[in-house]
């Protein structure tokens, strides 16, 4: 992988759907990472994916609906410590789990989980993430097998396991996710996960209690039916990476593969559901 990249700066006014739109059309011109914040977004591209005119496909920029101002600059791997320190702060979720990079101080919280984030997503600033993590802590994960299907940087896995999971698999289909997912797997002392690099194709024959999906709408639409078949009886489907309007679509293909939904969660324009069999 390229030491250098180039992050992009945006700032983006309304945020919705301006950044959903800016993202996908970003990475279809070859970003690979984003961080979503109160602001915008800031995206990563590899400099040998990089061409100065880069941005004349992106067309969301010349809409009249949105103002959308950016700045960039070159990042070398060794300076991604520096860049979190200046973009990622440490968060608490219902006064029970912080997620703070390594460089934080330790927070008095039930659960303290250390992620350094890198270029992978999920470090619980994200409405989706943040939900997730507020589904874990509602429902009974001791003893439980638990996939983490699309995990970023690992934060739910392991998350999972500090409240109880006995046996746990992380799966992303991104290289970058998948080492970083290993290295904070390590970070936190958890003994119950394996990670693995690859798609929904790696469940075939594979069965969990507990299900756990933030991805998005079109690829989960896509999957629901693999983990339909993945779930034990009586298990437990989470997924986020959605808005609102999306629900009826997504409830629909869990319908169609026997599963119920049976808490919504929102925030912001963003939700997570939980689905039983």
């Amino acid at each position: 992988m390229s030491e250098i990249y180039i992050g992009y700066t945006f700032k983006v006014s309304p945020l919705q759907p301006a950044v959903e739109i800016l993202i996908a059309e970003l990475g279809y011109a070859g970003f690979e990472s984003f961080v979503e914040n109160e602001e915008g977004v800031i995206a990563y591209i590899q400099k040998e994916e990089w061409e100065a005119n880069i941005m004349d496909n992106i067309y969301i920029l010349n809409s009249d609906e949105f103002e959308i101002s950016y700045t960039f600059e070159e990042i070398a791997q060794t300076n991604w410590n520096e860049e979190w320190e200046k973009n990622f702060n440490p968060i608490v979720v219902d006064d029970l789990v912080s997620v703070r990079a390594p460089f934080h101080e330790k927070p008095d919280t039930k659960f303290d989980l250390v992620i350094e984030p890198k270029m992978s997503f999920g470090t619980g600033h994200h409405e989706t993430t943040h939900m997730m993590i507020q589904h874990i802590l509602k429902n009974d994960f001791k003893g439980k097998s638990v996939l983490d299907m699309g995990c970023g940087t690992g934060v739910l896995a392991i998350l999972a396991e500090k409240v109880g999971a006995a046996k746990l698999d992380a799966i992303d289909i991104d290289n970058w996710c998948y080492l970083n997912s290993i290295e904070n797997v390590e970070r936190n002392q958890c003994e119950n996960i394996s990670v693995y690099e690859g798609d929904v194709k790696l469940l075939d024959g594979k069965h969990y209690d507990s299900i756990i999906a933030n991805i998005n709408r079109n690829i989960l639409l896509a999957d629901i039916a693999a983990y339909a078949k993945a779930l034990n009886p009586n298990g437990t489907l989470f997924l986020s990476g959605f808005y609102e309007e999306d629900i009826p679509l997504i409830e629909a293909e869990c319908n169609k593969n026997m599963l119920k939904l049976s808490e919504t969660l929102q925030k912001g324009p963003w939700v997570s559901l939980k689905f039983v069999n």
